[in-house]
């Protein structure tokens, strides 16, 4: 839980962030499913934390210096929480972005003072107008300009093991039995899965892939193959993230954006959570999960960014029509 204290600047109420018992969603298991409501750092995501200590290895290593220009490929968060750390320590920041982000992301950079390039989300992962790939020509061709790469970044992972970790120990008593994430990046999932394997090594570490991305089929299979598209934003990879750790990984499980949409919006009708569709992917396989499970389970997973930047898409019942999601009435025979 977040402490009474006073903080200097807006950097210190990063992390800290607390866990809550998701009871309606899941009242039909006899074990115990939490949230770690990430969304309730001051930038609005999960994604605070690698911010902060990116940019805090970068001053470190003498590579981002006074006037430097942060540039970074994100779905939105982190570029959220590097502009936030930018802002108050006197950084230009130019984001690289994929055209299937929420307009409210691209709203929300600009208005920290970020430039944002948009690319285009369906392109080959070595094409020159994929996001990571404009993002790294955008950095060479910039002077003073400090590549974050969140993908490939041992801070990313670091700052989970070191805050993200402890707290879920801390908070559940030692008592988690599961620990969920997806993985964009990987450095969430690795970074809290190696924490809490260390504290307790039969904690089981899974992650949950979006239906057309690659990494649950390369888990089982070691083979790649092609991702296709999906519009739960944050999660998932047409490639193999550098900060994902795959020996930490327990085994995954796979969640469409129907099923993630629906349970995005249950988070907010009957839990009082307004939180976006990563969350409900991640939500929707805490509770599948947790129902194979007895009551000896504490399952926790993440909550990890805050719903208003979603207003446009998952709370709009025009997009999610128009995109062929059946909405939750509709599902549970309620209209």
């Amino acid at each position: 839980m977040r402490n009474n204290s006073s903080c200097n600047d807006i950097l210190e109420a990063v992390g800290r962030t607390p866990m809550v018992r998701l009871d309606k969603v899941a009242n039909q298991v006899a074990g115990i499913v939490y949230g770690k409501c990430e969304f309730m750092n001051p930038g609005g995501s999960v994604k605070d934390r690698i911010g902060l200590a990116m940019v805090e290895a970068a001053e470190r290593e003498g590579v981002l210096k006074t006037g430097g220009v942060i540039v970074e490929a994100t779905s939105g968060n982190t570029g959220v929480a590097l502009a936030l750390v930018a802002a108050r320590r006197g950084y230009r920041c130019i984001f690289t972005m994929p055209d299937k982000m929420s307009r409210e992301k691209v709203q929300l950079l600009e208005s920290f003072g970020a430039e944002v390039v948009i690319t285009p989300t369906d392109v080959r992962p070595d094409h020159p107008d994929h996001y990571t790939v404009k993002a790294e020509s955008i950095a060479d061709q910039t002077p003073g300009a400090v590549l974050a790469n969140q993908f490939y970044n041992e801070a990313n992972p670091k700052a989970h093991y070191e805050t993200t970790g402890p707290e879920v120990w801390e908070q559940t008593e030692g008592r988690v039995t599961h620990f969920l994430a997806g993985a964009g990046t990987g450095g969430t999932i690795s970074g809290v899965g190696k924490y809490l394997k260390e504290q307790n090594s039969s904690v089981k570490i899974i992650g949950v892939d979006p239906k057309g991305s690659v990494l649950k089929n390369f888990f089982d299979t070691g083979e790649m193959i092609e991702g296709r598209p999906y519009k739960v934003e944050g999660l998932g990879s047409d490639k193999i993230p550098g900060s994902l750790d795959m020996d930490i990984v327990d085994g995954w499980i796979t969640v469409n954006d129907a099923q993630a949409f629906q349970m995005t919006r249950r988070l907010a009708r009957d839990e009082g959570l307004f939180v976006g569709g990563s969350s409900g992917l991640l939500v929707h396989a805490a509770v599948e999960l947790a129902k194979e499970l007895d009551s000896n389970a504490v399952v926790v997973t993440i909550l990890c960014d805050w719903g208003e930047h979603y207003m446009t898409k998952v709370y709009d019942d025009e997009w999610m029509r128009s995109n062929g999601f059946p909405l939750e009435d509709e599902v549970l025979g309620r209209l």
